[in-house]
């Protein structure tokens, strides 16, 4: 892990935050020699693909695909 002093982080912050987010190597923030903040790259919120992600997780009990109601209690369909 690249190591750098607050003070080079303080002028070059915008390339250095942009250089971690580019390549994924962190970078230690060190003041006095002495370790203080780590950056890295920020893990992604969701899964670029999120279809078939609940693949395996859901279980579908019955019949999903006849009305949840019976037609005859339908008001539309009443003449």
């Amino acid at each position: 892990m690249k190591q750098i002093s607050i003070s080079e982080f303080r002028m070059k912050c915008l390339s250095l935050v942009r250089k971690v987010e580019r390549t994924g190597n962190p970078i230690q923030i060190t003041r006095y020699g002495k370790p203080v903040v780590n950056i890295v790259r920020a893990a992604p919120v969701r899964p670029r693909n999120w279809t078939g992600s609940m693949k395996g997780r859901i279980k579908i009990l019955g019949d999903i695909l006849s009305p949840a109601s019976d037609e005859s209690d339908w008001e539309v369909l009443r003449d």
